[in-house]
């Protein structure tokens, strides 16, 4: 039984603009990023799926909204879907955060998995709750495709985990906001299909930071 997956990370922010961690909080999409999400809307638009999530975060929210308006599918959120909390970091920038939490910041770029941020959480948390979700929607979507709209840093988490790359490797890989990732849930096991493609956008895309 093999589920197919379409991870796709939202659409460009203010902050993703303006370089800020966002974490749990909200920032809403720019100018940039709602003709992003409208392009991934037009996409999808051409290809059958029979269900749409989305992480309950804003900016994961109105990128599938867009999407659903398209298409006519019922938008579905799940808070597992959410970024990776980051505690005291959120809304920083990284010179800001380096100056304010210089400790904090340099275990959180320093990448462990159990490395859990003041008031936020681990990438090896975060990564179970994307993981026991994606299992769970396949267990409801079985031989079915499957739209889901997420974040940079738990795209990152579930390419790591596939390809076995440690967190503390440094990232030699793009995530980009509109990005659109295939992963096929097999026999209970995460495959990476495609990553990274951006061919619905007319303009470059921002990395995540």
């Amino acid at each position: 039984m093999t589920t197919e997956f379409i991870l796709l990370r939202h659409g460009e922010t203010e902050w993703n603009a303006s370089g800020r961690l966002q974490g749990h909080l909200n920032s809403v999409l720019s100018r940039e990023g709602l003709r992003q999400a409208d392009a991934l809307a037009a996409r999808l638009a051409t290809l059958p799926f029979q269900a749409l999530y989305s992480s309950d975060l804003d900016r994961a929210v109105q990128t599938a909204a867009r999407i659903a308006a398209r298409t006519g599918h019922d938008l579905q959120q799940d808070a597992r879907l959410r970024e990776r909390g980051l505690g005291v970091l959120e809304g920083l920038t990284r010179a800001e955060a380096s100056q304010r939490h210089p400790e904090v910041f340099a275990a959180y770029t320093e990448g462990h998995a159990d490395s859990v941020v003041p008031g936020g959480e681990s990438p090896s948390q975060r990564l179970r709750l994307a993981l026991h979700c994606l299992e769970e929607l396949g267990a409801r979507h079985p031989e079915a495709r499957v739209v889901v709209v997420t974040h940079g840093g738990v795209l990152s988490a579930l390419l790591r985990h596939c390809l076995g790359i440690p967190p503390t490797v440094p990232r030699t890989f793009s995530v980009l906001n509109a990005g659109w990732n295939q992963f096929d849930l097999h026999q209970g096991t995460l495959r990476m299909v495609t990553w990274g493609d951006v061919s619905h956008l007319r303009t470059p895309s921002l990395d995540d930071t």
